[in-house]
């Protein structure tokens, strides 16, 4: 019995148990004021953790003999280690799951040599400097194991800290945040696989381990995999997955890793495979991400950092030649990555401000530098694997991240307008480009149409569509609080508030995303917002900069009755449109859904017949951009109609008698109309000529002959796609305004979503983002 107590820390108060959790509410405690004091100077989370765990640690507080016996208790270490390594096998699976596979598998060769670019130069000056400290700290036996070791551990990145702390910064979505989270992966990884090919080839015995190991990784992605799709199934009629499931699917991917870490080999990359590999539809990977997410972000890491920080013991720098060692190591890893990185950058040719960026994101360390120290080989003993080279390390890790953190976050504030979000509109991208869009919805009877929309656009063999759906919730007044235990709360109550705020929609929501996801393999992200109408748009446009979306995709107010005539809805949400129309950091477009006759997702069995309406100006070449992104879906035949005035003869006579003042005075029409002549010549070379697009012009002399060709569309197509236009006198629609009701889709687009007009087909009212809109007139003149 007194056994049993010892062991499960029941039999004293202050035992090494208790002391880890105290441990870890302190460093939460104190990094919560860290992050409060520093966040206004820029520096990221990450940063203000390793310094509390450093605060706590015994180069500070730990110093004091109280504070000293209480947090560095006999046994309390292994207890630490064992705490790290669910949190690392935690972290490196969610890390798995939320992997960008698209952006890595396109940019695959530049992320590959932008790590190993950095990889390589650090190994370089490793290698150089070995011999050195090899005499510097005595070592006498496996000269070659510790060789490889000096390697890695300059030219490792940690993956784990760069997403977190570019995440924090909100450069996460950048192309070049994007980027450097890519290349840490692949550093990581490779440093993993390094140091497990070293490991392997010590002895037979590791050798055979290390085949083992490879089997149960497969094993364990399989099983997963089984388990995924069985639960997908299993659960269909529920929101989230009950406990059970997820503590089944987490224990699997635990009880391997613990083999594996037997073996003598280090579950890193294990773990981050049966995350890569893992279903991406579905409840399954929904629940563990809503778990994870959270859990991970505010607990796991900032206890994982804080161990970092807490293990680092200053009084190690006292030795003269401990601390040039140290400083060596730092000096070497900083300078190989940034000469490795602006290298590579220069092969590549990316600007030299992105390679610095680039080269401080992969000097982050933090992760798979201790596992070098943590995961000893089981058959081996190093005589130089004791306390010093543990502090040599820890101290080398966060010292590397101290240093690399502020200079990350001061770079970025000083050009925070070149890395600012840029492609905020459509004109100027070609069809293969990356598209990144924000769809918004209010109820699941908005999800259909929406979901064709996206599905319309990934048609291009290569293209890249990143949509967000967006569910904007109105914030009641008044909720009702259940005063249950949370004992008591079913399977899948303890995730949100969902059944107070859009609880049906919100499956409604999901099981359309799943359906999709499973047909198309499109992976939509899909978030959330509830707020009072009065915000929302604030929330809208902060998200779509965040995203760094191109185009929003918003829902018209009206909505289609059974009988087909449009009917009034909330008033909140017309305000709101207007509101994203005005504010908007981007593009921004009001899709008018008719979904009993409108447009559906394409497939074979329902082919959508859309037309692009053309009057001119820069939202009709922003309607003109997004036309041609589906029109490369095989399901979709689109139509574009250009309105040209009919030329008189009086104008033609007037045209020939300017003179030379007059031409050099242009004036912003002009501008308009050259630049709509350029976008329809290359469009008609790229598309019409090969016969992938019809296109057709049509000659009115005012706004009545425009509205009569409209009627002769109206129950041809599946699709009305318009600029929103700022047209004013414009004899192509004279008159249409007389009747306008919804100015926020302008005179054409108000007609065509309007009851009397009769017309069978959905709408899509675009209005291009007005600071590029400026921006061309600018550079024009």
């Amino acid at each position: 019995m007194d056994a049993a107590k010892r062991a499960m820390c029941t039999d004293d108060l202050f035992n090494p148990l208790t002391t880890t959790f105290m441990q870890s509410c302190v460093m939460l405690l104190i990094s919560h004021f860290f992050h409060v004091v520093l966040k206004p100077l820029g520096q990221p989370g990450p940063i203000a953790q390793i310094l509390a765990g450093l605060v706590l640690g015994p180069s500070f507080l730990s110093r004091i003999s109280r504070v000293k016996d209480l947090f560095n208790q006999p046994n309390v270490n292994d207890y630490n280690l064992v705490i790290s390594f669910i949190f690392r096998i935690l972290f490196m699976f969610l890390i798995g799951l939320e992997t960008d596979i698209p952006f890595i598998t396109r940019n695959f060769r530049q992320a590959s040599i932008i790590a190993y670019g950095g990889l390589t130069a650090c190994a370089i000056f490793g290698a150089a400097i070995t011999l050195f400290v090899i005499r510097m700290l005595i070592i006498n036996e496996h000269k070659f194991v510790f060789a490889h070791l000096m390697m890695i551990i300059l030219g490792s990145s940690a993956s784990p800290v760069v997403i977190r702390l570019l995440a924090e910064l909100k450069f996460e979505t950048a192309d070049v945040g994007r980027l450097a989270i890519s290349s840490s992966l692949i550093n990581e990884m490779s440093c993993m696989i390094w140091y497990d090919l070293v490991i392997a080839f010590t002895s037979r015995r590791m050798f055979g381990n290390g085949i083992l190991c490879l089997l149960f990784t497969a094993i364990n992605t399989i099983l997963n995999r089984f388990l995924a799709i069985w639960y997908n199934r299993r659960r269909q009629n529920q929101k989230y997955l009950p406990n059970t499931d997820v503590l089944t699917i987490l224990s699997l991917i635990i009880f391997f890793s613990f083999i594996i870490e037997e073996f003598g080999y280090n579950s890193t990359i294990s773990c981050f495979f049966v995350g890569l590999m893992f279903p991406r539809e579905g409840k399954t990977t929904r629940t563990l991400l809503h778990i994870l997410t959270y859990s991970v972000n505010n607990f796991i890491l900032p206890i994982y950092f804080g161990f970092n920080g807490f293990r680092f013991n200053i009084s190690y720098l006292n030795n003269t030649i401990n601390f040039i060692v140290v400083v060596m190591v730092i000096l070497l890893s900083i300078g190989g990555k940034i000469i490795g990185t602006l290298v590579a950058c220069h092969y590549l040719k990316i600007p030299r401000n992105e390679g610095v960026i680039l080269a401080f994101i992969l000097n982050l360390k933090g992760h798979g530098e201790l596992l070098l120290i943590d995961v000893v080989p089981k058959t081996k003993s190093f005589e130089w694997w004791d306390d010093n080279f543990h502090n040599l390390v820890i101290i080398v890790v966060v010292l590397n991240t101290i240093i690399s953190g502020p200079i990350i976050s001061c770079i970025l504030n000083r050009e925070e307008k070149y890395f600012s979000h840029r492609r905020t509109s459509l004109e100027f991208d070609d069809p293969p480009s990356e598209l990144r869009m924000l769809v918004c919805v209010y109820s699941s009877g908005h999800i259909s149409s929406k979901i064709g929309l996206i599905s319309a656009l990934s048609g291009f063999p290569g293209s890249a569509v990143i949509p967000y759906l967006m569910h904007l919730v109105e914030l009641p007044k008044k909720q009702k609080k259940k005063k249950l235990m949370y004992h008591e709360l079913e399977d899948g109550e303890q995730f949100s508030d969902e059944d107070d705020y859009g609880g049906s929609d919100v499956h409604e929501i999901n099981d359309a995303v799943d359906a999709i996801t499973v047909d198309t393999k499109i992976n939509i992200f899909r978030k959330r917002i509830i707020s009072s109408f009065g915000s929302m748009y604030e929330e809208v446009c902060n998200k779509a900069e965040d995203f760094r979306v191109s185009i929003i995709i918003l829902t018209f107010h009206k909505h289609q009755r059974l009988d087909g005539q449009m009917e009034n809805g909330i008033e909140g949400i017309r305000i709101t449109n207007q509101k994203i129309l005005h504010h908007g950091p981007c593009s921004v477009g009001i899709f008018v859904d008719r979904g009993q006759t409108g447009f559906q997702q394409p497939t074979p069995e329902s082919e959508q017949n859309v037309v692009t309406l053309f009057f001119g100006g820069p939202d009709d070449r922003e309607a003109l951009a997004w036309s041609k992104r589906i029109a490369c879906h095989p399901q979709v035949k689109l139509t574009v109609i250009r309105f040209l005035q009919v030329p008189s003869g009086e104008q033609g006579i007037a045209s020939n008698r300017i003179d030379e003042d007059e031409f050099l005075t242009i004036s912003s029409s002009q501008v308009e109309n050259a630049l709509d002549n350029v976008l329809i010549d290359d469009f008609c070379n790229r598309y019409v000529a090969s016969g992938q697009i019809q296109y057709r012009e049509k000659h009115v002399s005012n706004g009545q002959e425009t509205v009569e060709i409209l009627k002769e569309l109206k129950n041809l197509y599946t699709l009305i796609i318009v600029g929103k236009g700022e047209r004013g006198f414009s004899p192509l629609t004279t008159g249409l305004s007389d009747w306008e009701e919804c100015t926020e889709l302008g005179n054409v687009g108000d007609l065509l979503a309007s009851s009397e007009f009769e017309i069978s087909a959905s709408v899509l009212v675009i209005q291009q983002h007005r600071h590029t809109r400026n921006t061309n007139h600018l550079m024009d003149d």
